[in-house]
Parts: C-alpha cells; structure tokens; sequence
C-alpha cells in the first residue's frame, strides 16, 4: 500500500514538471523580438545663403603725411634753439635765431636810402613841370628839358629801387628767425648754439613730421585687383558704395587700430619688382599711436556678396589628398559624405563657393558618431549643445553621503 501511494506520488511530480516545462517554453515562445537601437543623434545646421561683406587684409607701413627739412633762407651764426627737440609744435613757431644785428643794419641803410630818393623826388619834379612850360615859350632849349626830364625819371627809379631794397632787407630780416612750416613734431636738432648756417644748406637743421593724421601704405596684387574686378562684373560681388572707402588697421601685435580710415587712391602704375599697385589710406592719429614706419595690416573692404554661403570650420575635414569634405544629412535619414569647394576665411567660418545648396543639414556636432552610409536623426545644433551640457552635468559624481 505504502509502495503504492509512493508510485502515484511520484507520477503527480513527474506530471506537474512536465506541464510547467510546456508553460514556460510557451511564454519564452511569445515574446517579442528585441528591437534595434535608435539612431545616434547629430546636430546640424541648415544651409542657407546670406549677405556678407567680404574684406582683405594686407600688410603694409605708416608713412608721415608731412615732412618739412627745416633750412635757413640767410647766412649767420645761430644765437638759440627755441623748442625742444622732439616736442610739437605749430606752423610759424620760432625754431631756431640766427643773429639778427647785420640784417638790421641792412635794413636800417635801405630805409634811410628809400627816404633820401624820397626826399628829393619833389624838387626834380617841379623842375621838370616848369620846364615844360618854359619850352613851350622858348624861354629853355630842348637838351635842357630833356636833362630836367630824365633826372625826374631816374628820381622815381630810385624811390621804386630803395622800396624794394627796403622789402628785400624786411625779408632778410624775419629770415633769422627760422619758423617751423608745418604743424608737426620736431626730430633732433642738427645744429647747436653758435654754429654757422648758411642760406639753402644741404644739411637740414631739423626734421618736423606731421603724424595726424598719417597715411597707410599697403600693397596689393594685380592678380587678386584682377580677380576683384571679374567678380564685382559677373555680379558675384557687389560694391557698397557707402562703406568702399572705409578701411580698418591692425597693429603689429594683432590688436585693432580703434580709428577707421579713408581710401585716399589706388596706384595707376605696377611695381614691376612686386607686382602690386599701392593702395593708400588716410587714418586720423591724434593720440600719436601710429609712428611713421611701422608695421601694420590693413583690412580694405572688397565688396558684398548678397547669396553667400558660411559654415563653421570645424564642421569642415579633409581627405588624404587635402580635399575639403563635409557630412550631410539626407531627408530619409542617412548621413552622406560630400567634397566641398571653399574661398577664404571668414571670422571663424568658411565661404563655400559651391558643393552645398540651401536647405542641406550639415553635421557640426557628433561627426565621430557616424560615418557615410549609416542612420543618423539631425537635431539643430543649439539643442545638442544644450543636452550635451545637461548629459554632462547629469554624469558628474554624486556628492558622498554626509
């Protein structure tokens, strides 16, 4: 009996696997197949075109926009240097005093000469009036009016030769004191006190330089005015009047001149030894920054383009060859690898030419997330960067449990 409730016992367990085996093979049976991971998001922007005012930047040097050798007009010893050398001065100050004692003496002779001839020009005039009316009675002979006539004459000729030698010995005068002939600074003095100049010397006795405003001379290509001209007449480029004669300087240690200056003119003539015209520009310097001769960049404006297309740069990569490629993504999906042609520069951006169109998605953010071919969901990219900066704050460590 015991055997046999022990045998049916053991049947039941034998039953009750069996049926949960089948159970459970069923329930794995229905589930459902695993799904596919979703695509890898990309943050892109889309294409379109803008307006951008397209500059170049060339090197070029301050040039003074005046220069004055300062020489003296007479001769003589130099009695004191008024001004200070390298300081400013204006038009017509006094420089340098030649000793003044012999030309006013000059000058006293003439004024004293001028004053007798005038004295004497009335009575010869007289003489000859009478004369006259004596000839005309008989009562003198011809030869004796024309003595009285031509001594009237040289009289006048001599008050005209004393007034001019008294002008002459004026001039000589205000001569000793050499004046600065422009508004500028003054270099260094070549000569000192009790030195002998004389008039129209090859050795100036001091330099005065105009340094506002200064010009700016910078040199530019023939191909690149050439290339400038085929654009503006194909109408790729167009000319802002308003903004054509504007230019901008950078200083030699990469900061921006705060002025803006004026295109002065553009050469006629090519430098046969650079094959470049000079393009000069005007820039106001009052505070005396810019000093003849330095080194600088001007940034001259080429023109506008109104269909322009920019991408940033790192959104750009090159192929072995130096190809320029960027990624795309298509509307159904797929990231496509595309060769681009680029222009130049633009701030922190490329001007692309041709090889994309308005309306493209370009990959600027999670290029190492895809590669040609594979899914991709494009997302603009200030989302991405806003998410990748939660994602970020998200995955910093916990602060430990106090």
């Amino acid at each position: 009996m015991q055997s046999r409730m022990k045998s049916d016992r053991t049947m039941t367990l034998f039953f009750l696997f069996i049926f949960m085996s089948a159970f459970l093979f069923d329930a794995c049976s229905r589930q459902k197949p695993q799904q596919a991971p979703p695509p890898p998001e990309v943050g892109t922007i889309t294409v379109k075109e803008q307006e951008v005012v397209l500059t170049t930047e060339l090197p070029g040097r301050t040039a003074a926009y005046r220069i004055a050798e300062v020489r003296p007009q007479v001769s003589g010893i130099i009695q004191k240097r008024v001004f200070d050398e390298g300081s400013d001065v204006k038009a017509g100050a006094v420089l340098y005093q030649i000793d003044p004692a012999p030309f006013k003496a000059a000058y006293d002779s003439a004024v004293a000469s001028l004053a007798r001839a005038e004295a004497n020009l009335p009575a010869i005039r007289l003489r000859a009036e009478r004369y006259r009316e004596l000839l005309a009675s008989g009562a003198v002979s011809q030869q004796s009016y024309d003595d009285a006539d031509s001594a009237f004459r040289q009289a006048e000729a001599d008050v005209k030769y004393w007034k001019a030698a008294v002008e002459s010995a004026r001039i000589n005068l205000e001569h000793t004191r050499v004046t600065a002939p422009i508004t500028g600074r003054t270099g260094r003095s070549g000569v000192t006190e009790g030195a002998l100049v004389t008039a129209n010397q090859p050795t100036p006795l001091t330099t005065i330089v105009q340094l506002d405003p200064i010009y700016v001379d910078v040199p530019q290509s023939t191909a690149e005015l050439l290339r400038l001209k085929r654009q503006l007449q194909s109408g790729t480029l167009d000319r802002d009047e308003a903004g054509h004669n504007k230019v901008r300087l950078n200083l030699e240690d990469g900061t921006a001149y705060p002025r803006e200056g004026t295109l002065e003119f553009q050469g006629v003539t090519v430098d046969q030894a650079t094959g470049s015209v000079i393009i000069r520009a005007v820039f106001p310097n009052p505070d005396g920054l810019l000093l003849p001769g330095m080194f600088v960049r001007g940034v001259v404006q080429e023109g506008i383009n109104k269909k322009a297309i920019l991408i940033p740069q790192h959104a750009v990569s090159r192929d072995p060859k130096g190809n320029p490629l960027v990624l795309l993504v298509e509307t159904q999906g797929k990231v496509l690898e595309r060769q681009i042609f680029i222009d130049r520069a633009v701030g922190n951006q490329w001007l692309v030419t041709s090889g994309l169109a308005p309306g493209d998605e370009v990959v600027v953010e999670g290029m190492q997330k895809v590669r040609p071919g594979s899914p991709a969901k494009a997302v603009p990219a200030e989302e991405t960067v806003s998410s990748g900066a939660a994602a970020d704050h998200s995955d910093k460590p916990a602060a430990p449990a106090k």
